[in-house]
């Protein structure tokens, strides 16, 4: 599995920082979007009545995209674990997957005109990338350095 192109990088970190800016905590616009396209997850979440636990999970998913833009110490792993546990939450992978393209989504949002279309292509390939983790973990390649 090949790393990040720098350039695409420097678009997604970008695209992150200029939606913190803009949007403040994503937090209730990414999860609005997941109960709004698979409202099985919302039941998942009915002792979360302060937002601790997805404002938690949205941080680690940022956490994760840095990580796996950037040198991959740990991210890779991160999500093929992550994909496992919530399996045992009964959250499919598929629906896993959906949540990293939630987030590209809102961050678009959240960026609004300063959105551009490297950002767009940046995040593309890296859903893609990050896809095979989610997805097909059996087929991932040994970690590059």
């Amino acid at each position: 599995m090949k790393l990040t192109d720098p350039v695409d990088a420097q678009a997604i970190e970008l695209s992150l920082e200029i939606a913190a800016e803009r949007g403040g905590d994503l937090t209730p616009a990414v999860y609005m979007r997941l109960f709004e396209r698979q409202p099985e997850m919302e039941a998942l979440f009915w002792r979360d009545t302060q937002h601790t636990i997805k404002g938690e999970m949205l941080a680690r998913t940022f956490e994760a995209i840095f990580d796996f833009i950037g040198k991959r110490q740990f991210a890779d792993h991160l999500i093929m674990t992550e994909v496992v546990t919530h399996a045992g939450y009964d959250v499919p992978p598929n629906v896993f997957a959906t949540f990293f393209g939630l987030v590209a989504e809102v961050v678009e949002e959240a960026c609004g005109p300063d959105w551009t279309p490297v950002m767009s292509d940046a995040w593309r390939r890296t859903l893609a990338d990050l896809d095979q983790f989610v997805i097909h973990p059996d087929r991932v390649t040994a970690k590059v350095t």
